[in-house]
C-alpha cells in the first residue's frame, strides 16, 4: 500500500470534479479525501495499492467532462491507512 497526495490545477472547480474523484476512487479501491482548494485547484490524498493509485492517477488526469485539467503536482506520503472510505471534504 502506498499514499500520494495530487494538487490538480486547470478548470476543475465548479465542474463537478470532487465528486467525480470520489467515483474513481471507488472503481480504483483507492481511499481518502478530495476538497477544493482556496487557489482554484484541488487537492486528492489516495492510498492503495500501486496499480490503483496509477489508475486513479490516470483518470483524474482527464477529469470530467466539463473540467481542464492544465497540471498535477503529486507527493510521495507514508501511507497511514487512516482512512476507511473515499469522502469529500469541505
Amino acid at each position: 500500500m502506498i499514499a500520494r497526495k495530487f494538487i490538480v490545477g486547470g478548470l476543475v472547480q465548479g465542474v463537478g470534479f470532487r465528486f467525480f474523484t470520489q467515483r474513481i476512487a471507488a472503481r480504483h479501491q483507492v481511499t481518502g479525501y478530495v476538497r477544493n482548494l482556496p487557489d482554484g485547484r484541488v487537492e486528492a490524498l489516495a492510498e492503495g495499492a500501486p496499480q490503483n493509485i496509477e489508475a486513479f492517477k490516470s483518470d483524474l488526469a482527464a477529469g470530467p467532462t466539463f473540467a481542464q485539467v492544465e497540471s498535477i503536482e503529486e507527493i510521495n506520503l507514508e501511507q497511514v491507512a487512516r482512512y476507511p472510505a473515499f469522502r469529500i471534504e469541505r
